[in-house]
This record gives C-alpha cells, structure tokens and sequence, in this order.
C-alpha cells in the first residue's frame, strides 16, 4: 500500500489517494475523528475519475457522521487493463437491452463472474491494508454495486458486519445460492423503472437472501434517480450496525448519489 497524495477538502475530510498492487484507491477519514473509526467500502461500477462525484458525496457524508471510507477501482476499468471477454459480453448486454429482448444467462455468467472472481480478492486486499491504520479501528460496512460483488464479499468476508447494496446490476442465476449464505444485515435499494435492470431479478434476489434483517427500499425512478433521504437512510443504517443501536445520525448536507 503506497499513498501518492492527499488533500483536506472544505469540511476536513482527508482524501488520501494511493496504489494497493498498481490499483488506484481512495480512503476518506472524518477530519476531527478523536477514536478509530468503523470503515465502509464504497462499491461502484468502475471508473473511478467518471465516479467520483458520487463517490466523494457519499464519503464525506459517511465522514459526517464518524466513517471512514474507501474505495478501488474495478478489474478493467479506468486505467487497468481491459478484457477483450468482458468488453464483448458488455456489447451483448447493451444489444439485448436496445431491441427490447431478455439478457440471456450466459451473457451476464460471462460479463459478471469472472468480474466478481477477480475483484473480491482484491477488496479483502484491500481491508488487509487499510484496517491496521490506525485511525481505521473498523467494523467494516459495504455499500453500493455491483450487487453480486457485494454478496460474494458478505459470504466470504468475516470483517464485514452489513452491506448496504444497490439493485442495479445484473446477477448471475447461480450466485443465488450465495445469496441464502449471506446473514449479515441487508439493505437494498432498488428503483422500480430502473431501465438497465431486471426488476423481477432483483426481487427473486432479495427474497433469496439468507439474512434474518433485510430491508427492501423500492422507489419509483430510473437508474440514476435515487430519492436524496435515501442516502440518510443508508447513514442511520450503518449507524446501527457499525456503531451500536445506541448510535444517532444527524441529517447531512451532502445526500448520497447513486453509485451506479
């Protein structure tokens, strides 16, 4: 884990860059944090430059109320070399979802699982580097996409105590069974018209979740239209979880953007 730079943004979040094996990251860490703080892992679709608009939105609310919070860029995006493999599954993606036609089991096994295979050890690489810091005291959060990421880490994972995921991406009909191993609690945020999703997917996925606590959140909205107090709601969330049912949360300026 090398650092390569830093910055205090305008409400004292300090945004440190750095390379974990040659892959670009980010840690945000609250500015006047007088204890170790609980982590969480922000999730997205890759690219980290196009993302983080959102990303840092969501950090620095995160860091409002106590967060640490990280981020790394996903195997063939940004920078990182491309798979010809992927880039052609993501083209049978985009050709199904133009004609109106279903998305075909295979395309998502070959666009989403080596994806996953690769990314998930590098997460846990990841939460290797960052959890001896010591103002990084954990437990960890995971929040965002590509949901089958996120439950491949809940299964694999021990550190992560809950995961905050976003119905946005497509799943591999075989993780299902990974998802009734997942028992951390779960909330999921779904939106009703997403048009780059398969609605009835995501709500056979979260039926099969193993875990006693879930949360379904389904709004009405396309991909990108996420109501402004989910990003509250997802605070009060890890607040349970990662601080105690004790914990409060305050209502932060900076709302949370869809990740995806």
């Amino acid at each position: 884990m090398r650092f390569t730079s830093e910055q205090r943004l305008d409400d004292g979040v300090l945004e440190r860059e750095f390379t974990l094996g040659g892959i670009p990251s980010i840690l945000w860490t609250p500015g006047s944090a007088s204890a170790p703080a609980p982590l969480i892992l922000l999730g997205h679709p890759g690219g980290l430059h196009r993302m983080y608009p959102r990303l840092v939105a969501r950090a620095r609310q995160s860091a409002a109320e106590g967060f640490a919070a990280a981020t790394i860029e996903l195997p063939g995006s940004g920078d990182r070399p491309r798979s010809t493999a992927a880039e052609e599954a993501r083209a049978d993606l985009r050709r199904a979802l133009a004609a109106g036609e279903p998305v075909g089991d295979d395309v998502v096994d070959r666009l989403v699982l080596p994806l996953v295979e690769k990314a998930v050890p590098e997460w846990r690489a990841a939460l290797d580097a960052l959890l001896p810091l010591p103002e990084i005291g954990g437990p960890v959060g995971y929040s965002g996409g590509v949901i089958a990421i996120g439950i491949r880490l809940a299964v694999v994972e021990p550190r992560i105590s809950a995961a905050l995921l976003f119905a946005g991406s497509y799943v591999p009909r075989r993780m299902f069974e990974e998802a009734r191993q997942v028992t951390v609690p779960l909330q999921v945020l779904l939106q009703w018209d997403d048009e780059g999703n398969d609605r009835q997917m995501a709500l056979d996925l979260f039926d099969a979740f193993g875990a006693e606590e879930k949360t379904l959140h389904a709004n009405m909205g396309g991909h990108t239209g996420v109501p402004r107090f989910e990003g509250d709601e997802g605070t009060r969330f890890f607040a349970r979880h990662l601080r105690g049912s004790g914990a409060c949360c305050s209502t932060s300026a900076n709302a949370q953007s869809r990740a995806e």
